[in-house]
């Protein structure tokens, strides 16, 4: 029977006091960065892709299984959005009987509680899951459209306009939110891009099914405008019921996955920007903590900025169009290249960002550009193929901006609870932006509308340029930082992206 013996640690190995004097030094340095001493967490291996598969491959099985889903549900939640623009076009405003500014503050009053709800609606994403959440908000809102094609009044369209942006306020940061936690940055910009670039092409293919949908005027007693709504979401309901079954949620609960495979990408995601904390809730105290940090305000301005002259675009560029002498059907078809050309040079743009590992030019020059449409507008009012040529301009620089900024943020942000709530409040005060938008083009006034959204637009841009100046004072902070300061996994996860080991993409 073997006895056992007080085992001695062999020579130049600490005794058990020592490791603990060790473990009270490295708690008192974590403590210095403003986190509780928490059980260690095991980091993972460092990445090793599985036998069976490539990198490569376990990227595009990543894309088939995520990108088509959040690009038609933000197609869908888009043109629900903005079809009220092209049913203006068809009549609306006469038939409810709106007068003065009636008509804008039923845009305004989307964003109400699109604002207000952004981030409580991540939060219950990541409790719920993106399957049930997103789908079920996606029915929500289809379901609202289908009402706004039988209001009768201007109470009517108030009402549904407020509850559909109730059940939009997930779409937009909650996508964002879930493609961020499932690719590096490195690899971000083009799938970031090709999401936000549903918008282009609901534009583009709102215009063409606008067009279609309103030659439908009187069948069945309905006007036209009426069919657009009607039609548009009863499509969206469907789709919704689809994806209740069939959308995809985060890494740690997806079916399609094997276990390895899941591995590899936990891992290769660790190492890109540190440990994810998916495994825990979002608190009062981790929003006030995101909040209290300066750059979080610097990203939610440089998409304010933008969005004011985005929304402008979307909701007034038919009644632009139409000025131009274009008849109903013409108007819509006219508003369609645009919205494509937009599309295209978003991705070629992504494409170029992410190739270059580079955020920051990518957002300066698309602004420069969309400038550039808006001083054309203001000046040249005499001569019509150059005023559509602008339009081009302005779209194709606005709608490739904005997704390389959402992206450029977002991924900026590490962990979880950090980008839940980050990415929620760039969204959410940056659509105040869309409040304003709705009442720059009023009584055909669109010098007043051009000077409004320029003035935004360079907002944005100094925004990201004070952006650019702090990560990269960030990271020169965290450079001349010794890499080794006792933070367990635990709560280099809790710190996220301020964390000394994480450093930020310029």
């Amino acid at each position: 029977m073997a006895i056992s013996q007080p085992q001695v640690p062999p020579p130049g190995q600490p005794h058990d006091e020592e490791k603990a004097a060790h473990h009270h030094a490295h708690t008192s340095s974590s403590s210095d960065l403003g986190v509780t001493n928490t059980p260690t967490l095991t980091p993972p291996p460092p990445p090793v892709c599985p036998p069976h598969t490539t990198p490569r491959r376990i990227t595009t099985k990543i894309d088939i299984h995520l990108v088509p889903f959040v690009i038609i549900l933000y197609l869908m939640a888009f043109l629900d959005r903005v079809n009220i623009a092209n049913a203006r076009a068809f009549g609306l405003e006469a038939d409810l009987g709106l007068t003065g500014t009636q008509y804008n503050t039923a845009l305004t009053i989307f964003f109400v509680p699109y604002i207000l709800c952004e981030i409580p609606s991540n939060i219950l994403l990541k409790k719920i899951s993106p399957r049930i959440w997103l789908s079920g908000c996606c029915i929500g809102f289809g379901f609202v459209t289908m009402m706004q094609g039988l209001v009768q009044n201007y109470a009517g369209i108030l009402a549904t306009r407020f509850l559909l942006g109730l059940f939009e306020c997930g779409m937009f940061p909650g996508c964002f939110y879930l493609l961020g936690m499932w690719y590096r940055r490195d690899e971000a910009q083009k799938r970031f891009s090709l999401f936000f670039s549903s918008t282009s092409l609901a534009g583009a293919f709102g215009g063409l099914l606008a067009s279609g949908l309103g030659s439908m005027d009187y069948m069945r007693g309905y006007r036209g405008w009426r069919w657009i709504f009607l039609i548009e979401g009863a499509a969206t309901v469907v789709i919704g019921v689809i994806f209740l079954f069939t959308f995809p949620g985060f890494v740690e609960h997806a079916k399609w996955l094997r276990d390895d495979e899941r591995d590899y990408i936990k891992a290769r995601l660790h190492a890109d920007q540190g440990h994810s904390a998916a495994e825990r809730s979002i608190t009062i105290r981790d929003v006030g903590k995101v909040m209290s940090d300066y750059k979080v305000w610097l990203g939610g301005f440089m998409y304010f900025g933008i969005i004011v002259p985005a929304y402008s675009y979307a909701y007034f560029s038919p009644t632009i169009v139409q000025s131009y002498g274009y008849d109903k059907i013409q108007t819509q078809l006219h508003s369609v290249p645009p919205w494509a050309a937009a599309f295209v040079f978003a991705m070629i743009i992504a494409t170029a960002s992410d190739w270059l590992k580079h955020r920051f030019l990518f957002t300066v020059v698309p602004i420069c550009i969309s400038i550039s449409g808006f001083a054309i507008l203001l000046n040249v009012t005499d001569n019509l193929p150059v005023q559509y040529a602008a339009l081009f301009l302005i779209c194709m620089g606005m709608y490739s901006a904005m997704p390389i900024q959402v992206c450029w943020f977002n991924m900026n942000l590490g962990g979880h609870h950090r980008r839940a709530v980050g990415s929620a409040w760039q969204i959410g005060f940056g659509n105040i932006g869309g409040i304003i938008a709705t009442y720059s083009f009023i009584g055909g006034d669109f010098r007043k509308g051009y000077i409004i959204c320029v003035s935004f637009i360079c907002l944005s841009a100094l925004s990201c340029i004070l952006y650019a100046m702090a990560i990269v004072a960030e990271n020169k902070k965290k450079a001349k930082q010794p890499l080794d300061v006792g933070l367990t996994e635990h709560e280099k996860s809790e710190l996220g992206d301020l964390n000394p080991e994480f450093k930020y993409m310029l």
